[in-house]
C-alpha cells in the first residue's frame, strides 16, 4: 500500500474521532454517532490495507 493511502486512512480515523469527541463535548449525538461511523470506516480500511499487504508478501 502506498504511503498517501495510509495516510489518507489514517486522516479519516482521525476525522472521524475528532468528530466523536467533539459531538461529546457539545452533547450532539448526531455527531457524535456521525464520528463514530467515520472513526470505523477509517479503521476498518487501514485493517483492510493491512490484510492485503501480509497476503502480498
Amino acid at each position: 500500500m502506498s504511503i498517501s493511502k495510509k495516510i489518507a486512512h489514517s486522516a479519516g480515523a482521525t476525522k472521524g474521532r475528532m468528530k466523536k469527541v467533539f459531538g461529546r463535548v457539545t452533547r450532539n449525538r448526531t455527531l457524535e454517532t456521525e464520528g463514530r461511523a467515520g472513526q470505523a470506516k477509517g479503521n476498518l480500511k487501514q485493517s483492510g490495507a493491512k490484510i492485503k499487504d501480509a497476503f502480498k508478501r
